[in-house]
């Protein structure tokens, strides 16, 4: 390719370059060339060197040897090569090189000339790239041209205005007066320029926007005369738009009537008809026409309109519900999601929409009509709203399952009418769903379960069908491990009126267990749900035990060491303290619970809160020198305390020894009632300070006496909560 090849030939070659090496070699020789001619003298090439270099920058190769040559052509006297100039200049040129500095004195120059085309070629430059120091330098050669007559020079003006007022701030209260008089101007370029240097301003400037708002020379009225110009007019050619009047200038003024009304009452209330009237005369069916519609609804939900006016707003929103743009449908919604809140009702109408839109293929669109739809959950619609909510999330992309799950779990907890459906709904989760749950679903749902006492049978039947089911899922398998270890006794009965009763034997629920503890499905902590679970089972049957304590064993050499943890701590009430057992009562007799409490030998937390168990006073028997009555018991027998007394039942405790390892308390528990007492749970907590130490309390069994009846009446157990992961495992 010669040299002197003109800048269309250079760009057929280019294109036609087979591969991205040709194309390297055929732009290398051009820039070559290119630079040669740049070192000679003016041949009247540059313009064309210079427009050929812009090309070659275009397509990402380095361009900057061109920069002095900018500068040059733009000194030039003649007109086309002062335009290759000024736009090399804002494609090569920005305010951090520093031969911008040297064109400053040229854009002064060409701001004063005769002509209006050099004019609009100055003003364009300085406002793509002018510095922070231009700027000041030609802000009051700016100012001079905004009060010009001529109307192509002051919408030019006005843009490069707003740029200055972007970079130096403090220089906008320099065009406030000559913004003001632009707003007189039928040009609707000058108007538009005009609009949005004001809006630049009032935006800055918390002092300059009052001014616009000054009641002497309110700027509200006659902007609402303009835009009421423009939707009442007849069709214009020049300014039509699919059918609708300049709606870039529409879109413009709406914006700076929603900065001028927010927080004022005077300017709000002059605009609320012309708001009115633009909701109700644009045509929708078009993009112009939405585009402004939506406009006006931010600016009816952002200024202190009428009631009215606002539920209007929410109707042309539900309207673009029903678009076929998806970008019309999503930016309806995102805006429904900021006025859901205090617009509740009025968006409630458009609820079905909304919900149809769960099923749009778009993800985009499909996440927000998500996120709104888990806003409108109310008392009212909980039901409703929960089963479409549900249905979606049966069949929502997996990146939405976490949120989904998330929002329907705080959605129950907030408007569920009963435990039983907040049961049911939080169960349906987790077998739909399960692996994208949070991780505090498990113990929220157990503690929902735990104050649902009338619904304990209903729960445990219904968690044991779904663990014979599918013990895949994770988090519905370690609530049915717990449900089944606290109220296994309940599913022995089979005997439940809400649900259709099963017999399930013994070994019928050990297997279950078993086999979560087998499975390569379950988790670690899976398989201490289920392992504890299945100690629970020890005080809740009779024949089975031997198995329990095999099942048990076998995991006290687990290479997990937490689960092996757990079941050395099981082992060891087993084989150190399974005579603490139930061991009956004479006819007549208060039953007796021992609780055998070793001394707590673990620090105190640095947080100062603390759980003790009072340990006895060290002393040795001539083992201490200080010790001068050493072996004499002085300290008196300690008294009974009564710790519980209501309806009849008393409870007492007292302590009858202790040692340096831990000492025994008697409980004795009686019934002054005449009738019989049964299903009385006592349960003890180990304190925090005691973790880990294995067997801190024993399971007992007793029998409660009736004074009264002088014979047998009911009996109780107590349950150890050990601590495993710094949290309480019932047993």
């Amino acid at each position: 390719m010669s040299p002197s090849v003109r800048l269309q030939e250079m760009i057929r070659v280019i294109r036609g370059a087979r591969t991205q090496g040709e194309e390297r070699g055929v732009i290398q020789r051009e820039c070559a060339a290119i630079r040669a001619q740049f070192r000679q003298a003016d041949n009247g090439t540059r313009s064309h060197n210079l427009a050929k270099l812009l090309y070659v920058h275009m397509l990402g190769y380095p361009a900057h040897f061109g920069q002095m040559e900018c500068v040059r052509l733009i000194a030039s006297p003649r007109y086309n090569e002062k335009r290759v100039g000024y736009l090399g200049a804002m494609m090569l040129l920005d305010e951090k090189q520093d031969a911008s500095l040297l064109i400053t004195n040229s854009i002064k120059n060409d701001l004063s000339h005769n002509s209006q085309y050099v004019q609009s070629l100055a003003l364009c430059t300085l406002a793509c790239m002018g510095s922070a120091e231009m700027c000041r330098d030609l802000a009051p050669e700016i100012d001079r041209l905004l009060r010009a007559s001529n109307s192509y020079i002051k919408k030019k003006a006005a843009l490069c205005a707003v740029h200055i007022v972007r970079k130096v701030p403090d220089l906008g209260e320099l065009f406030t007066p000559a913004a003001r008089s632009l707003l007189c101007e039928k040009n609707h370029g000058v108007l538009h320029g005009a609009v949005v240097l004001i809006t630049e301003l009032c935006e800055r400037n918390p002092d300059t926007l009052e001014q616009f708002l000054w009641k002497n020379a309110p700027v509200v009225p006659e902007l609402v005369q303009i835009m009421k110009g423009l939707v009442m007019s007849g069709y214009s050619p020049e300014h039509n738009v699919a059918g609708i009047s300049d709606p870039f200038l529409q879109v413009r003024i709406l914006r700076l009537l929603r900065i001028l009304g927010r927080n004022n009452d005077t300017a709000s209330d002059a605009m609320n008809d012309l708001l009115a009237q633009v909701a109700t005369n644009t045509d929708s069916s078009k993009t112009a026409g939405s585009a402004v519609l939506y406009e006006t609804v931010l600016t009816v939900m952002d200024i202190k309109s009428e009631s009215g006016l606002r539920v209007l707003a929410v109707n042309i929103l539900g309207r673009f519900l029903l678009n076929n743009d998806r970008n019309i449908r999503y930016i309806s919604m995102t805006s429904l999601q900021k006025i859901v809140q205090t617009d509740h009702n009025a968006v409630q109408r458009h609820r079905g929409t909304i919900v149809d839109c769960l099923k749009d293929q778009d993800a985009s669109v499909k996440r927000r009509a998500l996120e709104l739809s888990l806003a409108l959950v109310s008392a009212v619609n909980i039901r409703s709203l929960m089963k479409e909510l549900l249905l979606f999330l049966s069949s929502c992309p997996p990146e939405l399952r976490a949120h989904t799950t998330s929002g329907i779990f705080n959605a129950a907890e907030r408007y569920a009418p009963s435990q039983r459906w907040h049961i049911d709904t939080i169960l349906h989760v987790l077998t739909t769903a399960g692996g994208d749950v949070r991780d505090e679903t498990v113990p929220n749902l157990i503690q929902l379960i735990t104050t649902a006492t009338e619904l304990h049978c209903y729960t445990v039947h219904k968690l044991y069908r779904a663990l014979i089911t599918d013990i895949s899922v994770q988090s519905l398998v370690q609530v049915a491990c717990w449900c089944i270890g606290e109220y296994g006794d309940l599913l022995l009965r089979g005997e439940c009126e809400e649900t259709e009763p099963v017999q399930v034997t013994e070994d019928d629920v050990l297997d279950a267990l078993e086999t979560v503890l087998q499975s390569h499905m379950s988790s670690p902590a899976t398989r201490g749900f289920a392992l504890t679970a299945t100690m629970k089972l020890s005080t809740r049957i009779t024949h089975n035990v031997d198995r329990i304590r095999s099942i048990v064993s076998i995991y006290g050499s687990c290479i997990d060491v937490e689960l092996q943890q757990r079941a050395v701590e099981y082992n060891a009430l087993f084989k150190k303290y399974d005579h603490m057992r139930y061991r009956g009562s004479v006819c007549g007799a208060p039953s007796v619970i021992e609780a055998k409490l070793p001394e707590c030998k673990s620090p105190v937390p640095s947080s100062g809160l603390s759980h003790t168990v009072p340990g006895p006073a060290t002393s040795t028997s001539g083992g201490d020198l200080l010790d001068l009555l050493g072996g004499l018991d002085v300290s008196p027998a300690p008294p009974s305390v009564k710790v519980y007394e209501k309806n009849g039942v008393t409870l007492k405790l007292q302590t009858d020894s202790q040692t340096d390892t831990g000492m025994t308390i008697t409980l004795t528990a009686t019934n002054s009632t005449d009738g019989d007492i049964t299903s009385l749970t006592l349960q003890a907590a180990v304190p925090k300070v005691c973790f880990g130490l294995p067997g801190c309390l024993c399971i007992l069994y007793s029998t409660l006496v009736s004074d009264e009846m002088g014979c047998p009446d009911w009996c109780f157990s107590t349950q150890v909560q050990p601590c495993f992961q710094n949290s309480w495992d019932s047993l």
